[in-house]
């Protein structure tokens, strides 16, 4: 398999991993849209220190996610620009 064949198919997965990191971005970003930043002092306030909880657990879940796709795209996007000018090297020389 030639560089050059190699191409398409590392643009590919650069686009399935990238959609995959921009659904991540809209989900904590959706999520984190009615995130506030309270000190709750008394009980009265429960359900929205619930909620405001709830919404943190979600962002910790995800971000593990957004770090692991993230890598991956930047890695991606680097081979492919590596990909790319090791055949322009090669078709020069």
């Amino acid at each position: 398999m030639s560089y050059s064949t190699a191409l398409p198919t590392l643009l590919v997965l650069w686009g399935a991993i990238t959609i995959c990191f921009l659904i991540l971005l809209a989900y904590r970003g959706q999520v984190t849209r009615y995130e506030e930043d309270q000190l709750f002092l008394n009980s009265e306030a429960s359900m929205e220190e619930q909620q405001q909880a709830e919404i943190g657990q979600k962002v910790k879940r995800v971000a593990p996610l957004i770090r692991i796709f993230g890598g991956a795209t930047t890695l991606a996007t680097l081979s492919i620009v590596a990909v790319f000018f090791y055949d322009i090297f090669k078709r020069l020389y």
